[in-house]
């Protein structure tokens, strides 16, 4: 039999009842990424060796008697986390050379229940794009059409997952880093709530792993079944164990449903800002047929929505604040002075781009306010509602553009061009005020390229949105392996 494509579920239980071993797992894992990872170029830092010793560590505590969640299962991390012994570089040439000393603090967690770390996926430059090309490590490709790109900036991840690479992989997300590679190559992905992730560990190098968190960015994980998602989640969640007591050590509240029928939500497939792409809206209304045909009740309008427009607005200026506090002193002088000539009564979505990276500390911390106003409004939204369904992105996997200046790039959308940044306004949905957001295939486009949705749900109520999944995936099917 062969294993490559089973969830992580049946692989666990193939491994409880001796049916396979954990070695013979992680030699077919290996087997298949030495040979069709020439043409996908995933699995960028290949830890093959000390796989093979964890797999075999696996199966003697099995034969002792040990059972942890994901004992004995392949599985891949993204480029960015620290993982001791093995390069961090965020795809950075300066740092090509820079190994940490010291695991992630995810990266402990799932080596303490047990995984076979096989090795890092490929990221972009700085994680910073929705494709996933470097100078250190080159451009991975979407399984389903080699000349796409499988998104970013955990792209590396969603194509290892779609080319059998594991069972397995854990990613993180600032701008849909996530989601939209989930989207593009057909698997699933979680966003989880923001904060209750620890992400120690995982940040640019060669800065120390410190427990502070990042505004807006999470950690999460990737898999192509959603009751692995579950699964893997389950091991991520929690407080850093140096800020225990701080932060949100308190148990999650389960799912507010369990039956489809059960459920209350909210559709959404327009958006002010950037329009939705035929195979997009096929996917969406896909979902929201099988909502109501399994009993849901669906509505597609609510007064109770945030204003999209303003909360898009909102996430550039958050987002861009975030990432320029890394930028080097001549580009911010740049941005500065770029930022002054800006009118005070301008503030929409594109002068967002420039205003952000120059923010004061007064001008962030009023930002925030605006921030906790939408959040106030999405409480009393998920009052109403338990889940909203919208895009991720309002096309499938776009052609590899290389161009570095995203102002350069576009995105076309049923071929019409469009600025390429503005795809980034459905990511920022549940991004800014840090809700949790799980990714599901949706079907496929008519050029046979994987669809996917996302599923919104209130904070801290992961296991919501991670249920529903589950539920859709009996309806509709979830991950098909690339033909």
């Amino acid at each position: 039999m062969e294993w490559s494509f089973e969830s992580a579920e049946t692989l666990a239980i193939a491994l409880r009842t001796g049916a396979v071993t954990s070695v013979a797992l992680t030699e077919e894992a290996i087997a298949r990424i030495e040979r069709d990872d020439t043409a996908i170029n995933a699995v960028c830092v290949r830890d093959f060796d000390r796989a093979r010793a964890a797999a075999r560590d696996a199966d003697q505590a099995r034969a002792r008697g040990e059972d942890r969640p994901l004992l004995g299962i392949p599985m891949t991390v993204k480029e960015s986390y620290n993982v001791a012994g093995l390069a961090t570089t965020w795809g950075m040439p300066q740092h090509r050379n820079y190994v940490p000393t010291d695991d992630a603090v995810q990266v402990s967690r799932i080596k303490a229940a047990g995984a076979v770390l096989l090795g890092k996926t490929n990221v972009p430059l700085m994680l910073q794009d929705l494709q996933s090309f470097n100078e250190i490590y080159g451009t991975t490709n979407n399984p389903w059409d080699h000349s796409r790109t499988p998104g970013g900036s955990s792209g590396g991840s969603a194509a290892a997952l779609a080319s059998g690479f594991g069972a397995l992989s854990i990613g993180s997300d600032i701008a849909g880093s996530l989601r939209t590679p989930a989207h593009f190559c057909g698997v699933y992905a979680h966003k989880p709530t923001l904060g209750l992730v620890a992400n120690r560990g995982h940040l640019p190098p060669p800065n120390p792993a410190l427990p502070a968190d990042r505004d807006l960015s999470v950690v999460g994980p990737m898999a192509r079944t959603a009751r692995d998602l579950a699964l893997l989640f389950e091991v991520m969640a929690g407080p850093d164990p140096l800020t225990v007591g701080v932060g949100f050590d308190v148990a999650l509240p389960p799912a507010r449903r369990e039956r489809l029928r059960d459920f209350r939500v909210l559709v959404l497939d327009e958006h002010p800002l950037v329009p939705t792409g035929s195979a997009v809206r096929a996917a969406v209304d896909r979902v929201s047929d099988a909502l109501v045909d399994g009993g849901a009740r669906v509505e597609r309008y609510s007064p109770l929505l945030p204003d999209l427009g303003e909360a898009a607005a909102l996430y550039a200026e958050l987002l861009t604040s975030n990432l320029a506090a890394g930028y080097p002193a001549e580009r911010y002088e740049q941005l500065r002075v770029l930022a002054a000539t800006l009118s005070p009564d301008d503030q929409g979505f594109d002068t967002a781009w420039l205003r952000g990276p120059v923010f004061s500390h007064r001008d962030w911390i009023e930002a925030n306010g605006r921030r906790e106003l939408h959040r106030h409004d999405w409480r009393q939204l998920f009052a109403e509602f338990d889940v909203v369904v919208c895009p991720i992105t309002p096309t499938p996997a776009f052609p590899h553009d290389h161009e570095l200046n995203l102002q350069e790039r576009h995105v076309n959308i049923d071929g019409i061009e469009y600025p390429f940044v503005n795809q980034l306004v459905w990511a920022g949905v549940a991004t800014m005020p840090g809700l949790p957001a799980t990714a599901i295939p949706a079907g496929r486009s008519t050029e046979g390229l994987p669809v996917g949705v996302q599923l919104v749900g209130p904070m801290f109520e992961d296991h919501t949105t991670l249920r529903l999944a589950e539920l859709l995936e009996q309806k509709i099917g979830g991950f098909e392996a690339p033909r």
